[in-house]
């Protein structure tokens, strides 16, 4: 090797040290700082500080869940109408509706223009179906990311993990002005909610029915949209496991818009027949 081959090589490899030492800087550089050690009053109020506030709310929708190993992809729209309604149409192809729910407070209504039906029930069918405690709070604060207004947030224990924050709770009860003549004492055996350490949003939320109970539901958010200055997730993500089955609804909204004036139609055909019920009960 001549003097200047030997020369173009020191030079190849000192450019490579050289670019390898600032490579390695550069990734020390990213690697996230530990956050915070926060209290939970700090992030309680952090939590509803930035939770997604609107009157209303509609989103275009595709959704694929999957029961056990079977699984189904579906489109529609969303609209609400805060703490009043949610409004569900399906639209399987060709952009033919087949399916409306209709969900408020005290009651579900469905329509299934396929075969021609209709059922109207109690709020409270939902949980007989699901032998699970669910209520229209719940339901409307999984759809957008947001905490249960409706539950008390004292019992909450602040910790940290996998870089970001988490609040625990046991017996999370509801709120007694909140709780309906026609609801027993409800509480949640078991919660845990994940936030993000830089906007405080919600990241994952677990919910379970006792320590050596299987049954669990987890929703996971991720891909925020900036609508009107406010972060909304995009993609959704919800697992119910127990001993005998496992379902996941994996949900994705575009064309979000909030606070524009929309309607809730609901009008049932007099030719379709009312049905008792929707499936049989999930043990």
């Amino acid at each position: 090797m001549n003097r200047f081959t030997r020369r173009l090589v020191q030079l190849i490899l000192l450019v490579f040290v050289v670019s390898g030492f600032w490579a390695c800087t550069g990734s020390r550089k990213a690697v996230k700082e530990p956050i915070k050690v926060q209290g939970t009053e700090f992030l309680t109020n952090k939590l509803k500080e930035h939770e997604l506030k609107f009157n209303q709310f509609s989103a275009k929708f595709s959704v694929t869940y999957q029961i056990d190993h079977k699984k189904t992809s579906v489109s529609g729209n969303l609209r609400m109408d805060y703490d009043s309604i949610i409004w569900i149409s399906i639209t399987p192809a060709l952009g033919i509706e087949a399916v409306r729910f209709m969900l408020t407070p005290d009651s579900i209504k469905y329509i299934n223009r396929l075969s021609n039906t209709y059922f109207i029930h109690g709020f409270a069918y939902i949980n007989q179906l699901l032998n699970k405690t669910l209520d229209y709070d719940m339901a409307q604060a999984f759809l957008i990311g947001n905490d249960f207004s409706l539950y008390e947030s004292n019992t909450f224990k602040a910790s940290v993990e996998n870089q970001q924050y988490k609040l625990s709770t046991v017996n999370r009860r509801k709120l007694r002005r909140y709780v309906r003549r026609s609801e027993d004492d409800i509480n949640i055996p078991i919660q845990s909610i994940w936030l993000d350490p830089e906007n405080f949003k919600i990241m994952k939320v677990l919910l379970k029915e006792a320590e050596r109970d299987s049954r669990k539901f987890i929703a996971t958010y991720g891909e925020f949209d900036d609508v009107d200055g406010k972060l909304i997730p995009t993609n959704l993500d919800f697992k119910v496991e127990t001993d005998d089955k496992k379902i996941r609804i994996q949900l994705k909204y575009s064309k979000i818009q909030l606070d524009q004036e929309q309607i809730y139609p609901f009008r049932i055909p007099e030719s379709y027949t009312e049905i008792k019920e929707l499936q049989s009960k999930n043990k």
